[in-house]
């Protein structure tokens, strides 16, 4: 897989590379924060249709996410996040979903880094520069699909677009999951109070009680199969849901730092993150889950992970502008893991780099070995919700619960 890293200018232009003349290319686009199973089944099609006709397949990667920089920019006065702003609402980072999209056979992903003059294009622009630079023989969107200045680029205007030029194609795929679920509006993270997976609050709901239910909390219909849907489930600790919608464990990635050692104190040592994590790490709790060790980090991780946004920034300054990619991620394919019980708690600290407060992520790994991580960058993965974060009476109260944890962990892993 061929990646090329682009950043537009200062009037949103872009410099689209350019293809074999002789081959068309079949093109999709977007941000696929999660690569969700929607994301999936509009990928999986762009593969499928470039195979087909002998053509590339080709993923437009927008990074940032175009609601993190559109929400930035509200509430700074119109000015953009910079490399050192995190987008801490992000599901995955840009290296994650690129992994995906290799993993799913796509030919080229061009990383564009989202700005506001680039996002000011009318689709109409966009389109065209598309179909002239990079020879599209056809576009797939899913059903919700909207891009160019405003969003007026939704499925039926370029449907409109494609008929009247005849230039392009469009594929629209059904992305949307089994039917839409409700979602409170500007909804924050709450952790359960009981022990155990949290259960949709709507599960067996009369009309009348989804209808209350709804009023109360302002909640928004939406398609179950969304970025949003699972970042409102992770929020809730509702990790079993989220998975299923994503098609695997959700994960985030961080460097192994030490921690107050306090675990180890009580014969449970933990694997704790730095500050620096990829990923949406979901609401305080205990989880089980998963620890894959990938190996010692670079130097740039070495100070912590670097964000997507930065990635983007400093590889898009390559003077080739593309990189050959056999493999986004080599470390991923035979990986060490250990089922682990993961605990994730918040620090009173207040980060600059995310705008919330600092998170702690801690997992214990079920093995006899003896682990030394310090230093590695690894993967912690979710498979399900334990129970919430409690004060016990004591140390011993303390170890008995944590016995109980490592126990539920073995079953929810095995």
């Amino acid at each position: 897989m061929e990646i090329t890293y682009l950043t537009p200018d200062e009037h949103g232009e872009v410099e689209w590379p350019s293809f074999d003349n002789d081959r068309k290319a079949v093109v999709t686009l977007g941000a696929f924060d999660g690569m969700h199973r929607g994301h999936q089944a509009v990928i999986r099609r762009t593969v499928e249709l470039a195979r087909q006709h002998g053509a590339f397949s080709v993923v437009i990667l927008f990074n940032p996410r175009p609601a993190f920089v559109h929400g930035w920019a509200a509430k700074h006065d119109g000015t953009e996040p910079t490399a050192a702003n995190v987008d801490a609402e992000a599901l995955t980072s840009a290296h994650e979903r690129l992994r995906r999209m290799e993993q799913l056979g796509v030919d080229h992903v061009l990383v564009v880094r989202y700005t506001l003059a680039f996002a000011s294009k009318s689709y109409i622009f966009f389109l065209g520069r598309l179909t002239g630079k990079l020879g599209m023989r056809t576009l797939v969107l899913g059903q919700d699909a909207a891009m160019g200045k405003g969003r007026e680029g939704d499925v039926a205007h370029i449907a409109n677009l494609a008929a009247a030029t005849g230039v392009f194609e469009l594929d629209v795929v059904d992305d949307r999951g089994p039917g839409e679920v409700r979602i409170p509006r500007d909804f924050k993270p709450e952790m359960p109070e009981q022990w155990g997976e949290p259960h949709d609050p709507l599960a067996g709901a009369t009309k009348a009680e989804r209808r209350a239910w709804s009023k109360k909390h302002q909640a928004r219909a939406m398609r179950a199969w969304s970025s949003t849907n699972v970042r409102y489930l992770l929020a809730h600790g509702r990790i079993q849901d989220a998975n299923a919608i994503l098609g695997e464990p959700h994960g985030i990635e961080g460097v192994v730092v030490h921690g107050e050692e306090r675990g180890r104190t009580i014969g449970f040592p933990t694997a704790n993150l730095g500050t620096d994590v990829e990923g949406y790490i979901p609401v305080d709790g205990v989880y089980a889950g998963w620890l894959v060790d990938l190996g010692p980090a670079s130097a740039q991780d070495g100070q912590g992970s670097m964000s997507s946004e930065v990635q983007s920034e400093s590889q898009s300054n390559m003077p080739a502008g593309r990189e050959e990619s056999a493999d986004c991620d080599a470390a991923l394919r035979k990986p060490l893991r250990w089922p682990a019980a993961i605990s994730i708690g918040t620090k009173p600290t207040f980060s600059e780099k995310t705008g919330l407060h600092e998170r702690v992520v801690e997992s214990y790994c079920i093995t006899d070995d003896w682990l030394e991580l310090y230093g590695h960058k690894v993967r912690v993965e979710f498979t399900g919700f334990l129970r919430p974060q409690v004060k016990f009476d004591g140390p011993d109260a303390l170890v008995d619960e944590l016995k109980r944890n490592v126990e539920e962990t073995k079953r929810l892993t095995a």
